[in-house]
């Protein structure tokens, strides 16, 4: 989260920056990740609201993350309207349109790729 957090502190006061968290990757009852099992981590699939919204705290808290975090619906609406499995960027640009969709994550997670995309919306603002 450090570059992200970067873009954040850079263009926090021109862009609104949002975490939604959509249902967890690597459960203990599921696909377990090796990262996880390396820091101790363990999270079992929430099959609640509730549920989601405590595991998507802890996360939000261990991950430092100082952006606001929004919460998909336990129909995972917003991952599967927007292909965010695992992880995804999204810019939409003032026209209410996706200015920028970054490849899945994690290897398509490119900060310095949104970087790139909101100077360009933001140069058109100002033009």
């Amino acid at each position: 989260m450090g570059a992200l957090h970067d873009l954040f502190h850079e263009y926090g006061d021109r862009v609104e920056f949002l975490v939604v968290y959509i249902r967890e990757a690597h459960p203990d009852d599921g696909w377990i990740s090796e990262g996880n099992l390396a820091q101790d981590i363990h999270v079992y699939d929430p099959t609640t609201g509730e549920e989601r919204a405590e595991v998507a705290q802890v996360c939000a808290m261990a991950l430092d993350i100082e952006m606001t975090v929004l919460l998909d619906g336990m129909d995972d609406a917003v991952a599967s309207a927007y292909g965010a499995l695992p992880d995804r960027l999204y810019l939409v640009g003032l026209d209410g349109s996706v200015a920028y969709q970054g490849e899945p994550g994690p290897k398509g997670f490119l900060p310095e790729e949104l970087e790139a995309a909101i100077r360009q919306e933001l140069a058109v603002r100002v033009a």
